[in-house]
């Protein structure tokens, strides 16, 4: 992956998708404020507050976790090891990076 044009196309990528997810996890972590019991919004109700609360948690710790990997993809896209798997070595493919520009392993070892 030594093309400037690539990386500076991936860069661009991972920064409009940090945004993105950055404005998800403020939205979800509104979502997953504790519910307060003295809250009158009937039994059914609360149980279902309850229960799209534990979904939306699910989906804050996904959020987090890719937040993650795009800002280590952004701290490592000029350094000659991105676009590199780690595990073999070989270079993972431009689609595959515009696709998942958190990705550090080739398709086929990621599938182990």
């Amino acid at each position: 992956m030594e093309d400037k044009l690539d990386k500076n196309k991936i860069r661009e990528l991972i920064n409009s998708k940090i945004s993105e997810l950055e404005g998800k996890v403020k939205e979800l972590e509104e979502l997953t404020k504790p519910i307060a019991p003295d809250v009158a919004i009937g039994r059914v109700s609360r149980m279902d507050a309850i229960n799209n609360k534990s979904v939306n948690e699910a989906s804050l710790r996904q959020a987090r976790a890719k937040l993650h990997g795009l800002q280590h993809a952004l701290d490592q896209v000029d350094k000659p090891s991105f676009g590199k798997c780690t595990r073999c070595g070989s270079i993972i493919p431009v689609g595959r990076l515009l696709v998942m520009p958190e990705s550090t392993k080739c398709t086929r070892c990621s599938s182990f």
